[in-house]
């Protein structure tokens, strides 16, 4: 293990020891349930962990990525749509 991992770990309290194989295979199963691109895989079709890991990034990447956009269409909505000040701070405020 490299210094750098060793030092990461140590700083975030968890032993690489402290999880077992079982447990990561778990835990990448459930990820695979979460994301579309590889749930979406033929149960036969063994889908490898690093690939589970690369769509789950690109899943979370695309997610902020619709989040942003959503959150520019709502900022020009509310811009342009005919409400008072009021009205506008109370939607903005439960946005926020």
């Amino acid at each position: 293990m490299s210094s750098s991992r060793r030092s990461r770990s140590r700083q975030s309290g968890v032993s690489m020891n402290n999880i077992t194989d079982d447990q990561i295979t778990d835990l990448v199963s459930k990820l695979q349930q979460l994301i579309p691109e590889v749930r979406n895989s033929r149960r036969s079709d063994k889908v490898s962990a690093s690939k589970v890991l690369q769509e789950t990034c690109n899943y979370i990447r695309n997610l902020h990525r619709e989040v942003d956009d959503l959150s520019d269409r709502l900022s020009e909505l509310l811009a342009n749509a005919d409400i008072d000040n009021a009205q506008a701070a109370i939607i903005r405020s439960l946005l926020m």
